[in-house]
């Protein structure tokens, strides 16, 4: 009754009122009173529009933005407030940088461009280089630490890799966009997994079960895969047909096991969600959604700031 009463006053109460109901979602089995989820995001936009980072607070509104130099879909955060993001210029390379907008490192690279990097727990940056494609490892002063050359097909640089992680076991987890496939490495490159047909992939995740959590882009679906490769959990489009899923980019597993998803409406601008929070089990059920077209036309990163 409550969801219905709101549905019908949302037509006279104007964009306010639609903005605050898309940033949140009440969340509740069979209670009375629905518990509404909220979170502070940092986003990262990709549209015509605009090339920025976003922060958005619990109530859905613009606490905070940068804007880009150049082209950039990945941002990662330090823990001490400042932003790290690729920077797919010329030339290419990454900035850090704090809330009053100074840049403080940059570095610079002679490949053909980044468009993703890693803050690794030992304060040193992953760089996911391409032309060539190569994991590279740098230092807080710049310095290369390792250099790991990766496998790909691909021969246009721009589309050779996304998202590359560091797992426990020192090995590399690594998202070939063009490929449509996960691969990872061990530290010499050779390829010791993967996993195939994941079209326009962008992230991808090693849980703690030794599982794989793959975003797998266009194919509007995320599917998690045991190291024998079998499927056991999956959503689709057709579970969720509310979120208008297009374009499945960032992952995030919060602390209490729910998954962040950054839907990249690439075509789609203005319908559907640019993030939501489900819970990663068979009811798969959306209990937050970020969807106020009037901040940002599309994203490929989100990030949740206040997972406690």
């Amino acid at each position: 009754m409550v969801c219905k009463f709101l549905s019908e006053r949302c037509s006279r109460c104007g964009p306010l009122v639609l903005m605050l109901l898309t940033s949140s979602l009440a969340l509740s089995e069979g209670a009375d009173e629905p518990k509404t989820v909220s979170h502070r995001i940092m986003v990262c936009e990709y549209s015509d529009a605009a090339h920025r980072l976003v922060e958005i607070s619990t109530d859905g509104k613009l606490k905070w933005e940068h804007k880009f130099p150049s082209i950039a879909v990945c941002f990662r955060m330090t823990g001490d407030g400042r932003v790290v993001f690729a920077d797919g210029g010329n030339p290419t390379g990454i900035q850090e940088i704090d809330r009053e907008h100074k840049v403080t490192f940059d570095y610079r690279s002679r490949c053909e461009q980044i468009l993703t990097c890693d803050v690794l727990p030992n304060g040193n940056f992953l760089l996911a280089e391409q032309g060539p494609c190569q994991a590279v490892e740098i230092d807080s002063k710049g310095k290369v630490v390792s250099t790991v050359k990766l496998s790909t097909a691909e021969k246009a640089a721009h589309s050779q890799l996304r998202c590359l992680h560091r797992l426990e076991n020192g090995h590399l987890l690594a998202c070939h966009e063009a490929e449509a496939v996960v691969r990872e490495y061990d530290a010499n490159g050779m390829t010791v997994w993967e996993f195939p047909n994941v079209t326009n992939v962008f992230e991808a995740l090693r849980l703690p079960s030794g599982n794989t959590l793959i975003g797998c882009g266009t194919d509007k679906r995320i599917i998690e895969v045991t190291p024998e490769k079998k499927i056991v959990w999956e959503l689709t489009a057709a579970d969720v047909p509310e979120l208008n899923l297009t374009w499945i980019t960032s992952l995030q597993v919060l602390k209490n096991g729910n998954l962040v998803v950054a839907n990249f409406l690439r075509g789609q601008e203005g319908k559907g969600a640019h993030a939501f929070e489900i819970t990663h089990d068979e009811k798969k059920k959306v209990v937050w959604k970020f969807a106020s077209h009037d901040i940002v036309r599309s994203i490929t990163m989100v990030y949740v700031l206040d997972d406690e």
